[in-house]
């Protein structure tokens, strides 16, 4: 059973970092990929940031590039998205998900932290 577990959400002022940590557990020798994606209030969810399992590359949307920045942490099952200069548009509902082999998109979410991005 594949389980993906968020934290290191929060409430942080405009130019700020913060750091989420996905934790996951269960099979991953079938991963695809790993990925941030974000949700804001009265908005669709968007896809934030993600990176290849097997070897690494990582893509960014356009509005992050330069500030957030997606990494892995093989031996502690970690999923990283560092957050720096933080705006108010950040402010959402992020999730991490992974996509399985055979899987046409991500198909295992976590269930969310909350980032606030005070002005």
């Amino acid at each position: 059973q594949v389980q993906l577990v968020e934290s290191g959400g929060g409430l942080v002022q405009a130019g700020g970092s913060l750091r989420l940590s996905c934790g996951y557990s269960g099979r991953t020798s079938n991963y695809l990929s790993m990925g941030w994606f974000r949700q804001a209030p009265g908005k669709e969810r968007e896809f934030v940031a993600s990176m290849r399992w097997s070897g690494g590359s990582t893509y960014y949307a356009d509005s992050v590039k330069g500030r957030l920045s997606i990494s892995r942490d093989k031996l502690g099952n970690t999923v990283y998205l560092q957050m720096n200069l933080l705006k108010p548009d950040d402010t959402a509902v992020y999730f991490c998900a992974a996509q399985r082999q055979g899987a046409s998109s991500y198909d295992v979410w976590g269930q969310g932290t909350q980032v606030t991005v005070s002005s």
